[in-house]
């Protein structure tokens, strides 16, 4: 009987499949619970979506918590979220503080499930102070952080460290995004799941539709960037951008497709300064889709000449890696992650500027043999490094690390 590991076999090999489950076997049985704050939206719940039931398939008891709160608790998280990534924002006592009941509460609620856990892994801010209202805890707690926290703002970083530091270990995408603990840190960049409905492989005839679906032109250059309306993902900057190719350009169309998280209260503000940059020119598709639209951002991907993820901030971009799987040249910030994912000249370009943006656009569109060969380039760069096997296999390490006491050498049978 096939299972779902076994479908990896046709894209990493079956040498990578057997040694998933090599390191699983001494932790059969074992309880894993992953904690973060929503179920939808976001890098973070699409990789638990499908790295919870991976695990199980392993025999690994792993299942996943989402915590809830109310508007405050959310405000409060995205700030910290900002200041994390540079903003000079101090967060105001009374935010800090219904923080703090909302972690409360939830453990109410979590907290026999989480003392019994032999791992428990705690996704980004909002539920960090979890730790502190489980004093009976059974396991290893580890802090998992996907935000760029390289240049945090101190008073936050300061105040978010008294609820992470006593945790086991804590996980970062990036050496220069981990921050001084006193405990074991690990790097582990996130990663994509090629099966998935966002990166399978589609029909033609399921790509092509997008273009009337959407009012496109397939006969027209098609630019795409694809994220949440976060300032940190800079969409005015892509719409600038866009504006200034157009000048030698002029067939070219842009599209911007996002979507909302329930964690994130300032997608709406960014959505309607995106709108108004927006007014005026037929060629700009501002799209805003459901958090199960999945294929159509599959299709859109697919169907664009150039991909963009013009990031001013950025913990890592799955979007990225997203576009490179697909075979799509990437123009990339020159911000966190894309750094490890989109190598300048190769698998696309990373810029600091809308103007520097758009003099990669303009290269591209004028020279389609040099976007075909990032393209591919790209493609087999995720394939080596940023799929979801890649980042269970490193899960499963790390959780044999912790469960063996940090020893040098662990014998697998």
């Amino acid at each position: 009987m096939n299972t779902l590991l076994d479908a990896y076999a046709n894209i990493t090999g079956q040498g990578v499949i057997d040694h998933l489950r090599q390191l699983a076997a001494p932790l059969r049985g074992m309880k894993v619970v992953h904690v973060n704050s929503t179920r939808v939206g976001g890098g973070v719940a699409e990789i638990l979506e499908k790295l919870v039931p991976l695990m199980q398939e392993l025999s690994i008891d792993t299942s996943w918590e989402v915590i809830t709160g109310n508007d405050d608790f959310f405000q409060c998280t995205k700030a910290m979220h900002n200041t994390l990534q540079g903003s000079r924002t101090r967060i105001p006592e009374n935010l800090l503080a219904t923080y703090e009941q909302i972690n409360r509460d939830n453990a109410e609620q979590l907290r026999a499930k989480l003392e019994e856990a032999d791992f428990v892994f705690i996704h980004d801010p909002q539920p960090a102070p979890l730790l502190s209202h489980c004093p009976n805890r059974q396991g290893k707690w580890i802090w998992r952080c996907h935000i760029d926290a390289s240049h945090p703002f101190r008073p936050v970083w300061k105040y978010l460290r008294g609820f992470v530091a006593g945790y086991d270990a804590s996980i970062f995408s990036l050496a220069r995004f981990a921050r001084t603990l006193p405990h074991p840190q690990y790097i582990i960049p996130p990663s994509i799941d090629p099966l998935s409905e966002k990166n399978m492989e589609l029909p033609e005839a399921e790509i092509k539709a997008v273009f009337s679906d959407f009012d496109l032109d397939p006969e027209r250059p098609l630019l795409l960037q694809v994220s949440r309306f976060d300032r940190f993902k800079d969409p005015l900057g892509v719409i600038q951008a866009y504006k200034l190719v157009k000048r030698f350009v002029p067939d070219q169309q842009l599209v911007l497709a996002g979507g909302s998280a329930t964690d994130d209260p300032e997608g709406e503000a960014v959505l309607q300064e995106v709108k108004e940059a927006a007014q005026g020119d037929p060629d700009i598709h501002i799209l805003l889709l459901p958090p199960d639209s999945h294929r159509r951002i599959n299709a859109l991907q697919r169907a664009a000449d150039i991909i963009l993820q013009k990031s001013i901030k950025e913990g890592f971009g799955l979007t990225v890696t997203e576009a490179m799987w697909k075979g799509k040249p990437v123009i990339g910030g020159n911000a966190g992650g894309i750094g490890l994912q989109v190598i300048n000249f190769n698998t696309g370009f990373r810029v600091n500027t809308p103007e520097g943006a758009a003099l990669r656009i303009r290269y591209l569109l004028h020279h389609p043999e040099k976007m075909q060969a990032m393209g591919h380039k790209g493609r087999e760069f995720v394939r080596d490094n940023f799929l979801l096997t890649r980042h269970l296999r490193e899960y499963l390490t790390l959780i044999l690390s912790l469960h063996y006491g940090g020893a040098e050498r662990i014998e697998l049978g």
